[in-house]
């Protein structure tokens, strides 16, 4: 089973290396003894953090979740990066790929499945549902400073 590679931390940042796009398929997620989920890596917990999570995940031609989930307080965007696929919430089935992208809000029942021909790959990112508010999208400072490489 492939295993996250730290990168470099210091005190306001944290990296690591999940390795190439088409090697994700090479992780498993354990979920409990009778829950594996091939092809799945969460990297937040890795990174250390705070403010949400995220996973890769990468469906073999024919594999899809197997199960329906929805969540108690998080939302989540679903990035298509590879494939294609069909993506189901609350019953309505539609058709994802490469450049889609998919919110579900927290009671959403949502599940995935790669019914193309090629591996389709997504990036899930989870964080706290209605909390980004108009104040937070001018959250960032500028410095005049040049950067030095």
């Amino acid at each position: 089973m492939k295993k996250i590679e730290n990168l470099s931390a210091e005190g306001n940042y944290s990296a690591i290396n999940l390795g190439r796009l088409a090697d994700i398929k090479d992780y498993e997620l354990e979920l409990g003894p009778e829950i594996k989920i091939p092809g799945k890596v969460f990297g937040g917990q890795a990174l250390g953090a705070t403010g949400g999570e995220f996973s890769f995940q990468i469906f073999l031609p024919g594999q899809e979740t197997g199960f329906l989930h929805s969540h108690k307080e998080h939302e989540e965007l679903y990035f298509f990066l590879g494939g294609k696929g069909e993506f189901q919430v609350d019953g309505i089935v539609f058709p994802v790929e490469e450049g889609s992208v998919v919110r579900v809000a927290p009671a959403g029942k949502r599940s995935v499945r790669n019914n193309g021909a090629e591996p389709l790959v997504m990036l899930c990112v989870q964080y706290r549902a209605a909390t980004f508010t108009a104040d937070d999208a001018a959250d960032g400072i500028l410095y005049p400073e040049p950067v030095n490489w």
